[in-house]
């Protein structure tokens, strides 16, 4: 079982900065070398840090419930975030959360493949297309593209960005003193690519990293997105709201990455999980429903709203939610959906259920959360899980001093890192030059984009 947890980069949730453990010092270096001490003591794997570009603006067209309420703002860069808890750590892996909307390959493959470097392999690169019209408000757009087009420019970034961190070999640096020779010029390759959002000539100025490529993370739940995961991501990040639905992603996500001819095993799927733990059952109910008693029913809408990419005031709020033709977080809205048609709820009454939500029903002792992440593993819903955390550093304590032992008891989790690489750690294979090869939807020729 692998663990990852979920940190963001500013409050924690929609109002896991009330929890009254919750720390304040989001805006502090210390506050992530804690968290990052806390998690690579226990073992993680990763943290992952999401990112937006954006102050939301969903709920009514203006920005004033995001900062209310505190809802997907402020967020701090990810890239700066991972790279101080990067050196306090020598094993967790740190991924951080870039667009291929709003970035060029270049600069984002000279970016991670720094990190990569400079952390000796733990760098990943969560992959997103962006999902908020606030976001393309900020880059000269009056609204995001398409989805097929968000798409489309996201397989190409893909492919110019694999290879430019294969155009130089890994024999590349000879660095002979006594002969004044640095590296193989026939090692190193420009990549002349012209394609229909960009042209990049090429090669990096970095040579190939630890991991060849870092690790490739990407959550996309829609039909594009799952085929963009199965050519491109090592680890998939998904959510689901049974585990039903979790087995179904799941079987239709290795069926796709089987397809494409990689093996499903070098692909790990990674289910968000909010684990609520107590003595008892019956005390983590009762925690789960002081967190939930915070949340104001516009704290959730604006949550919602924002994770959806629609304005949930033009509707009744007091009436169902009617179907959304074009969404944002797919995955978060398909949670939606099946909860709110299980238990017949108003727009107001799934808001304040969804500021509060814990995925993967994890609210219960040390050994009924060990149980159900069991039973997620064993029906192959699950490689491992991304830890949520209602509050932030105290959450993350409370599973790692409360249901960490009780995975180790049970022989679920390792005791010590497997490797010194994340891919080692996650039991992934290093990329061969050319890989990209393998991957690109393209069937044009080397050099030529679709």
């Amino acid at each position: 079982m692998h663990l990852a947890a979920f940190l963001n980069a500013g409050p924690q949730g929609t109002v896991g900065w009330r929890h009254p453990d919750a720390g304040t010092g989001f805006l502090t270096a210390e506050h992530y070398v804690r968290i990052a001490r806390i998690l690579e003591d226990a073992r993680f794997d990763m943290a992952f840090v999401p990112d937006s570009l954006a102050v939301p603006r969903s709920l009514g067209g203006s920005f004033d419930p995001a900062v209310r309420w505190g809802t997907g703002t402020p967020r701090l860069d990810p890239l700066p975030v991972i790279t101080v808890m990067a050196a306090v750590t020598r094993h967790l892996g740190l991924a951080a959360t870039a667009s291929t909307g709003y970035q060029q390959p270049y600069n984002l493959a000279r970016t991670f493949a720094t990190l990569d470097h400079l952390t000796g392999g733990r760098a990943a690169w969560n992959v997103v297309t962006s999902f908020q019209d606030a976001e393309a408000q900020n880059f000269g757009q009056d609204a995001l593209p398409p989805r097929a087009e968000r798409y489309g420019r996201a397989e190409e970034f893909l492919e110019v960005t694999t290879r430019l961190w294969d155009s130089w070999s890994d024999e590349a640096i000879v660095h002979d003193r006594e002969s004044g020779v640095f590296g193989r010029p026939d090692q190193v390759e420009a990549i002349d690519h012209v394609g229909e959002y960009f042209r990049v000539q090429g090669p990096l100025a970095v040579p190939r990293s630890p991991q060849g490529y870092p690790v490739i993370v990407q959550a996309g739940a829609s039909p594009s997105g799952r085929d963009f995961a199965a050519r491109w991501a090592d680890v998939i990040f998904c959510s689901h709201e049974s585990l039903e639905s979790g087995i179904d992603f799941a079987r239709d996500l290795r069926r796709r990455v089987a397809e494409r001819g990689r093996d499903p095993r070098q692909v790990k799927i990674l289910p968000a999980v909010t684990t609520v733990v107590g003595k008892t059952t019956a005390d983590a109910e009762a925690a789960h429903r002081a967190f939930a008693d915070l949340v104001t029913p516009e704290a959730g809408l604006s949550r919602m709203a924002y994770h959806v990419n629609v304005d949930l005031t033009q509707y009744d709020l007091d009436g169902p939610l009617p179907p959304l033709a074009e969404v944002g977080v797919e995955g978060h809205y398909r949670e939606i959906v099946e909860f709110a048609e299980r238990e017949k709820l108003s727009i107001r009454e799934i808001g304040r259920w969804y500021g509060a939500r814990t995925e993967g029903n994890m609210v219960g002792s040390a050994e009924a959360i060990a149980d159900t992440m069991q039973q997620w593993l064993e029906a192959g819903a699950a490689d491992g899980f991304m830890i949520q955390a209602t509050h932030v550093p105290g959450a993350f304590v409370d599973f790692t001093e409360r249901v960490l032992p009780e995975l180790r008891r049970r022989g679920l989790v390792p005791t010590e890192y497997a490797g010194t690489t994340l891919r080692e750690n996650l039991g992934l294979d290093r990329p061969e030059r050319g890989e990209w090869r393998n991957r690109a939807a393209s069937t044009a020729p080397v050099g030529v984009g679709r």
